[in-house]
């Protein structure tokens, strides 16, 4: 197994280590819903280094990111991000990511940690066309997550660069904790504000110190997976692997929002026409209606029986108290307020779809 430049930081604050994308990666300290609710309150600190990084540099850099993603490079200015995904040939998805524009022929691109080398194979293969400049910098970085409310005021005492001016979805390059040439990202995927910072493998614990002792007084925690995915979930956000793969097409994922097609890409025709033609199945949010907790790949059925679905994420929300999921679902039955069943151990369990995010 892989391991992050702050593996045996997460060890000695007596982190529970569990293998995930390759990777030796605290699932959680203190407990899962004392780091949720810090998240949500306060503000939490998360080691996501596993995440994979890649520069895409030269004339040809948006061209390139342009075909093999499904939202317009074009809207990027410099110093702003952009979420997206990689279409794979077939009208799946690859990966979902984001796309930094650092300068005019410079951009950063960030993946997931378990699709690294898929992404970069794909992206590779297409870029034999244009021949822009690849590198994959994913072992030489580290990334920490600073999430919540105190977040801004947390970070802000460790750097002169002014985190309030540095709208959401949009970066810069600044010095934190004294260490220079830090992308410093207004990103996150908790839902609860905050910031994403990539650096240096070697300054990476010195980094995580001084965060953890400018939040201090805000009552920040260092927070694990486990609660990285209760926080999304409760959000709405999709997880590679889960609620989005290769045989999911980002119109039935929700994401048509970022599938423009003004431009060309790949599956373009494919994607045009199953948005002319509607799509037979989608992925919706549901609440349990009673006490119960779904989990991925339960079978979802009607009020008679028969299989509409599947599970592909399900919690406890620590805010709402109540079961809640995502799960793809045939028509007619993905529309708002449609009751759906939830198979848990040969029982059938009411649920609502209801309008995403759950808080």
């Amino acid at each position: 197994m892989n391991k992050t430049a702050l593996y045996d930081k997460h060890v000695s604050l007596g982190a529970k280590i569990v293998p995930f994308a390759g990777f030796d990666m605290p699932v959680q300290y203190s407990g899962v819903t004392e780091e949720h609710f810090a998240v949500r309150e306060k503000v939490g600190i998360f080691d996501v280094s596993h995440m994979g990084q890649f520069f895409v540099e030269g004339p040809s850099a948006k061209d390139l990111l342009q075909f093999v993603g499904t939202n317009n490079v074009d809207s990027l200015e410099n110093g702003k991000a952009q979420y997206t995904c990689l279409p794979n040939g077939n009208g799946g998805i690859v990966d979902d990511l984001i796309v930094y524009k650092m300068a005019d022929e410079k951009y950063f691109v960030v993946v997931n940690a378990s699709n690294i080398e898929k992404d970069w194979n794909h992206i590779s293969k297409h870029n034999e066309k244009f021949g822009a400049k690849l590198t994959n910098a994913s072992d030489e970085m580290s990334l920490i997550a600073i999430q919540g409310p105190k977040a801004t005021e947390t970070l802000q005492k460790l750097t002169e660069t002014n985190l309030s001016e540095i709208p959401y979805y949009h970066f810069t390059e600044g010095k934190i904790a004294g260490f220079d040439d830090v992308i410093i990202s207004n990103t996150g995927y908790t839902g609860s504000g905050g910031f994403e910072i990539y650096f240096k493998n070697e300054n990476a614990v010195k980094i995580w110190e001084a965060i953890t002792e400018a939040g201090e007084e805000f009552g920040l925690i260092p927070c694990g997976l486990a609660s990285r995915d209760t926080l999304r979930l409760e959000k709405g956000f999709c997880l590679y692997g889960n609620d989005i793969d290769d045989s999911t097409s980002p119109l039935e994922a929700g994401l048509g929002w970022i599938t423009k097609f003004e431009k060309d890409f790949v599956d373009k025709e494919l994607l045009a026409k199953q948005k002319e033609e509607g799509i037979t199945r989608k992925l919706v949010g549901f609440e349990m209606q009673e006490k119960a907790i779904p989990r991925h790949d339960y079978l979802v059925v009607d009020a008679e029986g028969n299989e509409i679905g599947k599970v592909t994420s399900g919690t406890m929300s620590p805010m709402k108290k109540i079961g809640i999921g995502l799960a793809y679902v045939a028509k007619p039955h993905f529309k708002i307020d449609s009751e759906i069943f939830i198979q848990i151990r040969n029982k059938n369990i009411p649920a609502k779809v209801v309008k995403l995010p759950f808080v």
